[in-house]
């Protein structure tokens, strides 16, 4: 028997080998660990994407509260009339009615009080600040009102609270309004933003003057200037 040469051999070893199978069960396994990696990255990015939607919107509000914070600070706590009967100190709402405070601090800024006239007095009713020119007719109330003796008073509406005319066309001025007796229903004729914590007796003596048949003064008290001031 002859012998068979190696070259002959890995010839025929070479032939026998075909290509490896993979079975299907192998198959479907890698298929599903290869879905569950990407549903696992899907997840871990969603829950990034919503732990950082929770981080913006946390950050969002916290600047929101330091906005509104900074804002209340910003607000003066008391205002100074210095008229020419005397001083009368006021205490200004900053949180209840920071929009018309922010407003009555523009104007005081600007010196649109400097000079103004307490021009309607009426005795345990009330003293009005502004300028005679833009009044009109649109504070009918202060003349009628007090006249209506039979409406219930409320304890929340007491004497020496501020406040300013609710009308619209309040573009050109600023009204303030001193009552100097409780006023029923007073937060539909006024917006109320402050009281009068010291000077009652400054009040009381302006409303205690002489006035005409218009209830203007006839000797003018004057408001020379608002100071505002940031402690309690």
């Amino acid at each position: 028997m002859g012998r068979i040469k190696p070259q002959t051999l890995l010839q025929q070893s070479k032939k026998k080998k075909g290509p490896a199978r993979i079975s299907v069960s192998t198959i479907i396994v890698c298929n599903l660990i290869i879905i569950f990696l990407m549903f696992s990255l899907v997840t871990i990015y969603r829950q990034r994407a919503k732990r950082n939607q929770a981080t913006s919107r946390s950050d969002g509000d916290e600047e929101m509260e330091n906005f509104v914070r900074s804002k209340i600070k910003s607000v003066p706590h008391q205002a100074i009339l210095n008229t020419t009967k005397g001083l009368i100190t006021l205490e200004l709402f900053g949180k209840s009615s920071a929009h018309t405070v922010e407003k009555f601090m523009e104007w005081s800024e600007r010196g649109y009080f400097n000079g103004l006239p307490f021009y309607r007095v009426i005795k345990h009713f009330v003293i009005q600040v502004g300028d005679p020119k833009l009044a009109g007719n649109r504070e009918d109330w202060t003349v009628g009102g007090q006249l209506n003796v039979q409406l219930e008073f409320s304890p929340k509406h007491e004497a020496f609270m501020l406040g300013t005319s609710k009308s619209e066309d309040q573009g050109d001025g600023f009204e303030l309004f001193i009552t100097t007796a409780p006023i029923p229903d007073l937060n539909d004729k006024l917006n109320v933003f402050g009281r009068v914590i010291k000077g009652q007796d400054v009040v009381q003596e302006i409303e205690e003057v002489d006035t005409d048949e218009h209830f203007q003064p006839k000797s003018p008290i004057i408001i020379n200037d608002v100071r505002l001031k940031d402690q309690l």
